[in-house]
This record gives C-alpha cells, sequence and structure tokens, in this order.
C-alpha cells in the first residue's frame, strides 16, 4: 500500500482550518513544529477539559483527498487544510487502515496511526451540513467517521507535497480504528 502527500499543513493556533505551507517539521514524540497540538500531552482542547495529562494520540492529522470528492458530490467544497489536517494524502485507504500501522513518510517520518478523528459541531460551523456528509452508517447501523486518522510521531523529518507514503502493517490480528 502507498500513497503520495498532497499538501501540509499547520496552524499555532486552535483555528478549525490550518494554513498550507511548503513542508513542515515534525518532531519525534510531538508532532508538527509550530502547530497547536504539538507536544506529549492531550492538546484538543475538549479533552483537555477532561484529563490534561492524557497522552496525545493526535500529534498529526491526516485526510484523505479522496473525501473532498466525495463530499464535493453533495454540494461541499473542501480543499487541502481545510479541515485542519496538517497532512493531506491520494491515493491511500487511510480509514482502511489498523491501529499501530506504520506511515513512511519521505526518506525519514514514521508515523504511527492511533486512530480516527472524531468530526465535531465545527465542521458544521466551516460549512453548514458537512458534519453530516463526513459521517456514515455501516451495515449493522454502526457509525463511519470519514474526516481522518490520528497518528503519533516515531521519527521525525520533514515532510512536502509530492513525498511518498508506503505502509507497514502491524503483526495480525489487525485491530480497527476506533475514535481517538
Amino acid at each position: 500500500m502507498s500513497g503520495t502527500v498532497i499538501a501540509v499543513a499547520k496552524d499555532e493556533g486552535h483555528n478549525f482550518s490550518k494554513t498550507i505551507v511548503p513542508e513542515i517539521e515534525i518532531i519525534t514524540g510531538l508532532g508538527v513544529d509550530g502547530d497547536a497540538h504539538l507536544g506529549e500531552r492531550v492538546k484538543h482542547r475538549s479533552r483537555v477539559k477532561v484529563d490534561p495529562t492524557q497522552p496525545n494520540l493526535r500529534q498529526v492529522h491526516l485526510i484523505h483527498s479522496e473525501l473532498f470528492d466525495e463530499v464535493g458530490e453533495k454540494g461541499f467544497r473542501v480543499q487541502p487544510a481545510d479541515l485542519g489536517e496538517n497532512i493531506t494524502t491520494k491515493g491511500l485507504d487511510l480509514l482502511g487502515l489498523p491501529r499501530h500501522a506504520v506511515l513512511e513518510i519521505g526518506e525519514q517520518v514514521r508515523l504511527e496511526v492511533t486512530g480516527l478523528r472524531n468530526p465535531c459541531a465545527q465542521i458544521d460551523n466551516f460549512q453548514k451540513g458537512l458534519l453530516s456528509a463526513v459521517l456514515d452508517k455501516g451495515p449493522n447501523g454502526e457509525l463511519i467517521r470519514k474526516s481522518g486518522i490520528m497518528t503519533v510521531v516515531l521519527v521525525g523529518g520533514l515532510v512536502r507535497a509530492g513525498d511518498r507514503i508506503n505502509v507497514k502493517l502491524p503483526a495480525q490480528p489487525f485491530l480497527p480504528l476506533e475514535r481517538v
């Protein structure tokens, strides 16, 4: 399995969308340098309120660009960094990865998949109705979250648009992605 980085982004504040930049520096064990979610401990504001000592399982957020086409068919206009991701990908089924899969990006960066991003009401503040477009129901009525995956940084380095992404799967049995 492989794919490509089509955009990278960061934002120092807790803004919904991020700013596209030529490259991001990813720091081992912390996340994206200059991004509000950088750190060993949780940075997401709602999770900090619950327990600020929990580990940060959301150091780097990735979204597949194919989602933009899917929601575009429903009348929404979404581009890289609009939904707050650090890395926008193409050609890789992020949502189909198991927990603990490792994404090898470029020459150095290694990210471990921790789970799914749980889309929140802020998505509707960005574009009314978009929240329901990034959620679905599975065959057994289970909620399917389509707004990307979260990772932690095993090995840092620089990531740029055009970098190749290769996937290393963990040992079986594979654990399904859950919200983090």
